[in-house]
């Protein structure tokens, strides 16, 4: 059975706790902030703290090479890098619970960073977890998994959670539940093993020449010499690597990997400000935009990595495309109507079934670009390229909401995602 191999188990776990946090400085925060009377533009500019996570490939290179002390020796790579990361972001996660945003909003800020920070430096080394820990046919099945996982500990536990207990209790109590729950990430450290991490004879040839080159270079210091060393080949290699592989399209792959998600996370940073202003309650959104569209989430997630096996990544990745922006119409028709349960329900199911449903395909196109000697950094470098326009563009959502309406906005988030749709068909007729 496809979804009962250990390794494919624990990605669930593993994708609890990298979902765990996003929502956190972004979803709930922002109702969060709205809650209290925080302005729209202002919550819109929060967006720019998820450019964090659009430049974790700065620092992947060193993931990928440097070992921590105390801890690489004994949990290897990847684990120690998830460990150190899990760590930041409790420490995160308790100093937003009590911090109040009214009054100290800098240190909120300050907090918030330091979540997404810590959370993406745990995204790079889950990334290249998944990807070193099977081969190339399980990674839809990972894909699938890791969304499943990722979508509870957003959706369920960071999301409709943290909503019942900010309802019940206070914001302080949520937050804090949110720091304790991602103790499993740590347990689940503990308990997978490392992956091998394996290098081809092509990557180990270029690696090599520059190996010999430095040798040849007696007149500069060792201790440069190794610097030089290091530095190419953690960062310099996996980017050319990448282009020598991908030759003509590299760039073309490129624009492509930095828009297919363009037009779902525009919107998503002003859902739950939408929710809230169309005069839904916390237990209303988090039962409806939580509860039950993680299961529609669900659904999708593991229809699409069935279907990648079955009819191929780039078939898929079209059918996502084009449904998420069809989802995100729907949006609009629910800010003309008006408050409905029934319509948030439609409108939850379609946006969350096609979130999944593209998601699983596009994981396990970005894996497929990947060398497994570089896993961490090739993998940052495009989930980051993936988040970066997206998550620049959405800091100004608040003030389109302000200006031109709910109706609009959601009219322009789902035009945004037209080009990914054109893209992937030229992706294909190439690929053909």
């Amino acid at each position: 059975m496809i979804y009962t191999r250990p390794r494919v188990i624990g990605m669930f776990f593993l994708g609890f706790v990298a979902g765990l946090p996003f929502p956190l400085v972004f979803a709930t925060l922002s109702l969060w902030l709205r809650s209290v009377d925080i302005e729209r533009a202002t919550i819109g500019f929060f967006a720019w703290i998820g450019i964090t996570y659009s430049i974790k490939f700065l620092w992947a290179p060193v993931m990928d090479r440097l070992s921590l002390p105390g801890l690489t020796k004994y949990f290897g790579q990847r684990r120690s890098w998830m460990l150190l990361a899990q760590a930041g972001i409790i420490a995160g996660l308790v100093g937003m619970s009590f911090t109040d945003p009214t009054t100290h909003m800098v240190t909120m800020i300050l907090f918030a960073l330091l979540v997404a920070f810590s959370s993406a430096t745990q995204d790079v080394a889950i990334d290249a977890y998944r990807i070193e820990a099977v081969e190339l046919d399980w990674q839809g099945a990972m894909a699938a998994m890791y969304q499943a996982g990722w979508r509870i500990g957003a959706a369920l536990i960071a999301g409709a959670g943290a909503l019942y207990i900010a309802k019940y209790t206070n914001w302080t109590a949520a937050y804090l539940a949110m720091a304790a729950a991602m103790l499993v990430g740590v347990v689940t450290v503990l308990i997978i093993s490392e992956p091998e991490h394996s290098i081809d004879r092509s990557t180990l040839s270029d690696e090599q020449r520059v190996i010999d080159y430095l040798a040849r270079s007696a007149h500069v210091p060792e201790t440069w010499r190794k610097i030089t060393a290091w530095f190419i080949g953690a960062v310099i290699c996996p980017f050319t690597d990448f282009f020598r592989r991908n030759a003509q399209q590299a760039m073309v792959i490129l624009l492509f990997v930095s828009i297919y998600r363009i037009s779902d996370i525009v919107l998503g940073n002003m859902a739950y400000p939408f929710f809230y202003d169309l005069g839904f309650e916390f237990d209303e959104i988090a039962s409806v935009a939580k509860i039950f569209g993680f299961f529609m989430t669900l659904a999708g997630a593991f229809a699409g990595g069935v279907l990648v096996v079955r009819f191929g990544i780039m078939r898929i990745l079209l059918v996502g495309a084009i449904l998420v922006a069809v989802a995100n119409l729907m949006y609009a028709q629910l800010a003309m109507s008006g408050k409905s349960l029934a319509g948030l329900a439609i409108v939850i199911s379609g946006d969350n079934f096609s979130a999944g449903f593209a998601g699983s395909a596009f994981i396990a196109y970005l894996s497929s670009l990947t060398n497994r000697a570089y896993t961490a950094t090739q993998y940052a470098l495009f989930s980051s390229l993936m988040t970066l326009a997206p998550k620049i563009i959405s800091g100004f959502s608040g003030v389109i909401v302000d200006s031109y309406g709910y109706v609009s906005f959601f009219v322009y988030a789902s035009v945004m995602g037209i080009p990914a749709i054109i893209l992937v068909i030229y992706l294909m007729r190439r690929e053909k």
